[in-house]
């Protein structure tokens, strides 16, 4: 397939230690070395994509740096024999759109071991929906069922769930045989979340900062968006033997807890980090996605699909939490203006 000489990116730039972003014109060259280029078809807006382009948080690791830490589309060069022109591929994470070139831009290029061909039963667009956010989530089920998390044990306590990661926690936990408890600071998104699947939606100022390390035993585990004192709070109300799958930081990087529900209660925090996943593990993971952890509720779920002129005000209204789902980012040329 050919390449155009040129083409269009949306890259954060670092000047005067001020960050800011643009869509400009680029060409291959200005791309990162890699034995695959990707011609884009569709990519996402991620809690730490908005960070990076509006810059509000230090994300990137050089500049300038196109962003998007996902991206889906076709092959249309390699020099790896894993991978074919034609071929049908998706990245997430793997420090796109942060050390390395990412995924907002017309064409992508990347080392071949950070690719993953499309799982079969699933669109490039359907990949893009559930990108990094619905990975996250599909993680923390593998790693909480690893360590024994089991429906008998009790409701799963999702933070944050109008967001992306947490919308398809709701959505998979669900199908996987877990009563999902919302725990949300957005009450008038309680309709949303019970057609995601959610059992009870429960009231966020009920996470009460107290000084007892031990209180009342509610969840059986829990996925958490937030960290701070809601993750604080879940330490303290999980049963015992349960697990916590800490995702987030939107609330808060720091923690106060105690030993006390570790080895009292046997309570077990599960860091997820997704983007350096071993490779193995991301294959099994998508190939879980497209069978039998398969979001129910995708079209739902994307609230909204833009094109590279409308990441930066998506990313605004991400941080300001005006953002119910997915933002999808259309990046096939007929859509850029």
């Amino acid at each position: 397939m050919d390449i155009a000489q040129s083409f269009s990116a949306l890259r954060v730039h670092k000047e005067d230690s001020i960050t800011h972003s643009r869509v400009e014109d680029i060409s291959l060259d200005d791309l990162n070395a890699g034995e695959v280029v990707i011609q884009a078809h569709w990519s996402g807006v991620n809690y730490k994509d908005a960070l990076a382009v509006s810059g509000r948080g230090r994300i990137m690791k050089k500049f300038p740096c196109v962003a998007g830490i996902d991206v889906s589309g076709e092959v249309v060069r390699s020099s790896s024999d894993q991978f074919s022109e034609g071929q049908k591929v998706l990245v997430t994470g793997c420090n796109i759109g942060e050390s390395r070139d990412g995924g907002y831009a017309q064409y992508v290029r990347v080392p071949a071991n950070a690719v993953i061909a499309l799982p079969d039963g699933m669109t490039l667009q359907n990949a893009m929906a559930i990108g990094t956010a619905g990975f996250t989530a599909a993680f923390a089920l593998r790693r909480m069922l690893e360590n024994h998390q089991t429906p008998e044990m009790g409701p799963i306590a999702v933070t944050g769930p109008t967001g992306g990661v947490g919308s398809i926690a709701v959505d998979i936990f669900t199908s996987a045989g877990f009563e999902v408890h919302a725990v949300t600071g957005k009450p008038e998104a309680e309709e949303y979340l019970k057609k995601l699947g959610t059992h009870t939606v429960v009231d966020r100022k009920s996470a009460a900062v107290v000084a007892r390390p031990l209180e009342s035993a509610v969840w059986g585990g829990a996925v958490d968006n937030l960290g701070g004192d809601t993750l604080s709070w879940l330490t303290r109300t999980v049963k015992p033997w349960g697990n916590i799958a800490s995702i987030g930081l939107a609330q808060s990087h720091e923690l106060e807890t105690t030993v006390m529900p570790f080895i009292l209660r046997g309570v077990s925090i599960l860091g997820i980090h997704s983007v350096e996943c071993p490779r193995q593990w991301r294959e099994d993971i998508w190939q879980k996605l497209a069978t039998e952890w398969k979001p129910k509720h995708l079209d739902l779920i994307v609230s909204q699909i833009v094109n590279l002129q409308g990441i930066a005000e998506a990313c605004d209204k991400l941080i300001a939490g005006k953002i119910t789902g997915r933002v999808l980012v259309d990046l096939r040329g007929d859509t850029l203006g």
